[in-house]
């Protein structure tokens, strides 16, 4: 299975308990596990990290460089100003999705900024925990193997045409039995001269 680091900056340990209108109900450890369940459907091994240190984090970032895994990343406050975060990831050698649980751009101004954003594949933003199903997914999709294109069946040479069969000469047509000479009509018999009538006795 393809291995992939879900990383989490400051403050992501206290899910469930810090600002639960904002961030949800569900806690840390449901988000792990709801991660490493739609890893497995995806076929993906998934490690999921949370660390409150910016140089921490700087260094998960160099193991994924170093090994070419593929980075879900929630940077949460270190997305709007950590330039040390956002030059170790632009080394990445592998998928890079930034993740957010709120919607950045519908809160404080402070937070419409993102660092990071330059340097990665794509951002998805203001889905709760789906934002990482949706990230996880995007790595799949990104990492499956492309099956190399078969060369085209070479075409079999065309069947060569079997010259016509030569014409069988046509039949000699026999010229026509000469007619029989028609038959000669013999002349009528020759009437034999009436029988005289005897004169009647006196």
């Amino acid at each position: 299975m393809r291995q992939v680091l879900v990383l989490n900056g400051p403050n992501l340990g206290r899910l469930g308990s810090r600002e639960p209108e904002v961030y949800g109900s569900a806690s840390f450890a449901d988000l792990a596990a709801e991660c490493r369940s739609v890893g497995e459907k995806l076929g993906l091994r998934v490690e999921v990290r949370q660390t409150d240190d910016e140089s921490e984090l700087v260094g998960w970032v160099h193991e994924a460089a170093d090994g070419r895994i593929p980075v879900v990343l929630n940077p949460a406050a270190f997305t709007h100003y950590s330039y040390a975060l956002r030059d170790a990831l632009a080394m990445r050698t592998a998928p890079l999705i930034e993740v957010h649980i709120s919607n950045p751009a519908a809160r404080e101004s402070f937070r419409h900024t993102s660092v990071v954003a330059a340097v990665a594949d794509g951002t998805i933003a203001g889905f709760g925990l789906l934002s990482y199903r949706l990230a996880l997914e995007a790595i799949a999709e990104l990492t499956a193997p492309t099956a190399s294109a078969a060369p085209p069946a070479s075409a079999a040479p065309p069947a060569s045409a079997a010259p016509p069969a030569s014409a069988a000469p046509p039949a000699s047509i026999a010229p026509p039995a000469s007619a029989a000479p028609p038959a000669s009509i013999a002349p009528p018999a020759s009437a034999a001269p009436p029988v005289s009538a005897a004169p009647p006795s006196p």
